[in-house]
């Protein structure tokens, strides 16, 4: 055991467990610690939840460290306690300190689920969806003071497909990140792992999602606004604003839609209701709304929801309908 590098993972998201469960199994490699995020209240009880990295880390029986700040001189202290020969880092959502990066006797690496230099940042799957891109992947890196600027070791490449949504693609990159990061170690261990600098021209940014990041703008056009929905799914989720017969203002969620090219009408006005769902005018084309949720209900087909919700042809969605 002794004889085998020591590697220390560094996560905190679910994206990150198929790679912590192959490290652990590996017999090239001792899995020396987990370092994740503090446990977090969640949902409306506020439960105080570990991350799902800590849970397996529990399960697997090796050491958990869970920084508040992982740049604290005594945070770093007890991860080099751990004696790291290689440090593992996915989805972990806090800026590592150079002291880290330089602390691993291998190689600090990075997993980033696109084909870098484009989408760096927190959000790669949303924005792969939303640009329309055909191929993503998953980027092994060398770990840099930038964000996500360091040298690419290799890339393993996966074509989205036609309906795919950020939750597909999720989970089909997260298996992804141990059979791209198998033969890296091999590289690296037998010292032949290149360093591709990146091409800044190419690079672009994927910002954090945030609640209100799936609003959605009825004059953009149907086929960006069917992305939207996908990218959005499962969460913070596409949604427009609906006037209840309360007289409030409603969030909507769409869940499922699909373009229609071919109808045209005043962006965001209900055009018509069909036996599959409800089509709303867009900036160009229209959008079918097949699965909504009202703030506060649960999920159905959006011809259930328009049967008990006063929604006739001609009502306006989204801001405009808000102040109707």
């Amino acid at each position: 055991m002794s004889n085998k590098p020591r590697v220390v993972f560094i996560g905190s998201g679910e994206i990150g467990l198929p790679t912590l469960q192959w490290l652990a199994n590996s017999s090239l490699l001792h899995l020396a610690g987990v370092v994740t995020q503090p446990d977090k209240p969640v949902g409306r009880s506020q439960l105080l939840t570990p991350p799902p990295t800590k849970r397996m880390a529990i399960a697997l029986n090796v050491p958990i460290l869970q920084p508040l700040k992982i740049r604290r001189t005594e945070e770093l202290s007890l991860i080099e306690n751990l004696s790291p020969d290689l440090i593992v880092v996915m989805a972990y959502g806090q800026i590592l300190p150079k002291a880290l990066l330089e602390m691993p006797s291998l190689a600090c690496l990075n997993l980033h689920a696109s084909i870098l230099p484009r989408h760096r940042g927190a959000a790669p799957i949303q924005a792969a969806i939303l640009a329309g891109d055909q191929l993503t992947g998953m980027t092994i890196m060398y770990m840099s003071a930038g964000l996500d600027t360091g040298d690419i070791l290799l890339t393993r490449s996966v074509r989205i497909g036609r309906r795919e949504t950020a939750g597909s693609l999720h989970d089909r990159l997260a298996k992804l990140g141990p059979e791209a990061l198998a033969p890296a170690l091999d590289l690296i261990l037998s010292k032949e792992a290149p360093r591709i600098p990146q091409d800044e021209s190419q690079a672009s940014y994927a910002p954090k999602l945030e609640s209100e990041s799936g609003i959605i703008d009825w004059s953009r056009d149907c086929w960006y606004l069917d992305r939207l929905v996908r990218a959005m799914d499962p969460w913070p989720g596409a949604f427009t604003l609906v006037h209840a017969a309360d007289d409030t203002i409603r969030k909507l969620k769409v869940h499922r839609a699909l373009p229609i090219h071919r109808i045209a009408g005043k962006p965001g006005v209900v055009i018509r209701f069909g036996s599959r769902g409800i089509v709303v005018a867009c900036g160009n084309g229209a959008l079918l709304l097949l699965g909504v949720q009202l703030e506060g209900k649960r999920r159905m087909a959006a011809t259930e929801f328009a049967r008990g919700f006063a929604l006739p042809v001609g009502t306006a969605l989204g801001s405009e309908g808000a102040g109707n």
